[in-house]
């Protein structure tokens, strides 16, 4: 987030923050300008201002969020090891996004509800990503480290069960209710097993 010269964030950085909080738990469609402004304490054409509609105001959002999770990714994987490692490196971090900003994965399966363009918008942005991360699994798979699979469907299964557990946080904090770190854990755990179990080379 960027700050001003004296520390406080930026109003457009607020807008975004708040925006991605309302969309990733309440829904774009449950989401009005003048309650995000109403929340900011600040008059709509403020938001306007910055952004010139809702819409612009996804587009923002969108972007800021792929970029966020992509250097969160890319931050996992400077410190991890080979092989698995880098694998359960992944797992580990979207985990602690799943923790720390719930609603920002909660964006993720918004913006996949809402389809294209936004949902185009978000893969566009995380394909090379994702492209990275299949070329891993293939070339491990390949060398023999890792068993033959479909890395796709290895990748889109990590996916749903990720989202689930950020979903699951959303719905216990809207309950009045912090989301268990030793559920989250145990689920972390179960998550690297099955992947673990489904890359185990054959003997």
């Amino acid at each position: 987030m960027t700050a001003t010269a004296t520390g406080a964030p930026r109003t457009s950085e607020r807008v975004l923050d708040a925006a991605i909080e309302s969309f990733g738990t309440r829904g774009y469609d449950a989401t009005s300008l003048d309650a995000l402004a109403a929340e900011l304490g600040i008059r709509k054409q403020t938001i306007l201002y910055w952004f010139p509609s809702k819409e612009a105001l996804l587009g923002a959002v969108i972007d800021g969020c792929a970029t966020e999770l992509s250097e969160a990714l890319e931050s996992a994987l400077a410190r991890a090891g080979r092989g698995f490692d880098r694998v359960e490196a992944i797992v580990r971090a979207v985990f602690r996004l799943a923790l720390r900003r719930p609603a920002l994965l909660g964006l993720l399966r918004e913006v996949s509800r809402l389809g294209p363009p936004w949902s185009t918008r978000l893969t566009d942005q995380l394909d090379p990503l994702v492209d990275r991360a299949r070329a891993f699994l293939d070339g491990e798979m390949a060398a023999g480290t890792m068993r033959r699979t479909d890395s796709r469907l290895l990748l889109l299964s990590a996916y749903s069960t990720v989202i689930g557990v950020a979903t699951e946080a959303e719905v216990q904090r809207a309950l009045g209710v912090d989301p268990s770190l030793r559920s989250m854990v145990v689920r972390r755990r179960e998550l690297v097993a099955f992947l673990r179990s489904a890359l185990a080379p054959t003997r």
